[in-house]
């Protein structure tokens, strides 16, 4: 989440062309290869200047001939100093081959965003995040995004090198099976939201699955920046002990949103804002995630970070992560008016927005697992978890040591679990009861329409307890668990432990 900063490079005073949405800047055209040894390579340096309000991303056309083996791009921009508040320059690179720019991303071969400092793409290999290939003949299109402008302006280079000769042979794509050995229906912890080096994350694919096995993950969703460039290279780390699937963290300049468990090789378009009107809006993209079998998850809905903040409204989403890496006051803000969304659906038995919680693990020391979300699930697949994430059936805990037990009977009644409906009368007495275990001096607290109507005395030492309260649906539409830490900040409630999501009440 946090911090997807563009850091990269830039240009020359800028020719634009095209419509505003995708302005085109003065390219370069290479001579025809004809003739050039094999191995033969030529470099063109672009120059220019991006203004203050520059356009969210802009195009360098590059005239690609045939007979090319690799084209390479490295950029650079200068970071003049700004005053204290103003933010300094910040430039995102990418890159879209002879098929074009347009929405979709047909053409789309590769983004770094301001992970680095160059690329390479041919048909054999390429860097990480971008797609491997042939180059064919036609026109390419460096993608820039000035992520943020400093008031004097953003001065790039561009340098493009193309080496000719015969293509290496293409690799054919393998990708990790939707199914792991499960337990039949049970409870399957995982982490759906992680960054690797194919975008701005620091570890490989096999490290994190390392740690993924190592926190007690059954699954983990790929979920690199605006490229789906890493699903090929997770099928050697999945196994019958973890499940990957595979998707994408789209980010745009109105906050970012997991594609959660999309078919592999599904690729997402990040570059719309939520003011736009036009065919290139949101819920056109969130629709096409869930046509790759995907989950619409918007991700830190209010992290602090230049663009982070979820701006599109939840109508699309099919959960939304309200803890996100270590518990912050951000994920307090967004749990609170997570909860705020349960009390217009509590009474109509109607559509509800699950919670989730991630770890968005980039780099040493990001914990993967932390928190992870726990879903009972019929099996460890991809169908069987996503279902169990869009039914709100799961919680949220800080580790593998964590487990909660969270249900409501009423007498004679089968009890409700969490995510379910207890389908009582209004005056039915209700008893709720949370068991845990692996929270020492963690209290309770219970949450339902009214806000919180119990919080309960420090758990033991040892971690474990059990919590019962009483009620009835006319008094709590529904009610949640928190387990918090302790605190010593006055009121304040602690550190989040574990959440779950809410058991309703009535018979609505």
């Amino acid at each position: 989440m946090r911090g997807w900063s563009g850091r990269g490079p830039g240009r020359r005073t800028p020719v634009v062309t095209g419509s505003s949405a995708a302005p085109t800047l003065g390219g370069v055209t290479f001579a025809s290869g004809a003739g050039t040894a094999d191995g033969g390579q030529e470099t063109r340096t672009i120059r220019g200047t991006l203004p203050p309000g520059a356009p969210d991303y802009v195009y360098v056309p590059v005239d690609v001939p045939a007979g090319v083996r690799e084209i390479r791009v490295s950029y650079t921009y200068d970071r003049p100093a700004v005053p204290a508040g103003t933010p300094g320059n910040a430039l995102d690179i990418g890159i879209f081959d002879q098929h074009g720019t347009e929405p979709g991303g047909r053409g789309f071969r590769g983004w770094s965003g301001g992970a680095r400092t160059e690329f390479f793409i041919r048909a054999d290999d390429a860097t990480p995040g971008y797609l491997a290939g042939p180059v064919d003949a036609g026109v390419w299109h460096i993608a820039l995004g000035p992520y943020t402008v400093a008031p004097q302006g953003l001065s790039y280079a561009l340098d493009v090198t193309l080496t000719h000769g015969v293509p290496g042979t293409a690799v054919r794509p393998v990708y990790p099976p939707q199914w792991a050995r499960g337990r039949g229906r049970a409870w399957y912890r995982g982490d759906c939201h992680i960054h690797s080096w194919h975008s701005d994350g620091r570890r490989t694919p096999a490290e994190i699955a390392a740690r993924a096995r190592a926190a007690g993950l059954d699954f983990i969703n790929s979920s690199d920046h605006n490229t789906h460039a890493s699903h090929p290279h997770w099928a050697d780390h999945a196994g019958d002990d973890l499940l990957i699937m595979l998707g994408e963290e789209v980010t745009t300049r109105n906050g970012h949103v997991l594609a959660l468990g999309t078919d592999p090789g599904t690729f997402v378009d990040w570059r719309y804002r939520a003011r736009e009107g036009r065919f290139a809006r949101f819920a056109r993209f969130a629709r096409e995630i869930r046509r790759a079998g995907g989950l619409v998850v918007p991700a830190h809905p209010h992290a602090t970070c230049v663009g982070c903040a979820w701006k599109f409204g939840f109508g699309e989403a099919d959960a939304v992560e309200v803890w996100n890496g270590p518990f912050t006051p951000d994920d307090e803000t967004a749990v609170a008016a997570w909860d705020a969304t349960l009390v217009a659906s509590a009474r109509e038995d109607r559509r509800w927005l699950p919670a989730m919680g991630s770890s968005d693990a980039h780099r040493p020391p990001d914990a993967v697992g932390l928190p992870q979300t726990v879903v009972l699930a019929d099996d460890l697949t991809r169908e069987a978890i996503q279902d169990g994430i869009r039914a709100g059936r799961s919680y949220v805990a800080e580790s593998r040591n964590v487990s909660l037990a969270f249900t409501a009977t009423g007498a004679g009644d089968e009890p409700a679990g969490i995510g379910e409906r207890l389908r009582v009368a209004a005056d039915t007495p209700v008893t709720v009861r949370l068991e845990a275990s692996g929270v020492p001096r963690c209290s309770v607290r219970l949450v339902t329409d009214q806000g919180v109507l119990l919080t309960s005395d420090p758990f033991p030492v040892s971690g474990s307890g059990v919590v019962e309260w009483r009620t009835t649906p006319a008094y709590a539409a529904y009610v949640r668990a928190e387990v918090r830490h302790e605190t010593a900040v006055g009121p304040l409630p602690g550190v989040m432990a574990a959440l779950t999501n809410p058991i309703f009440l009535g018979r609505a």
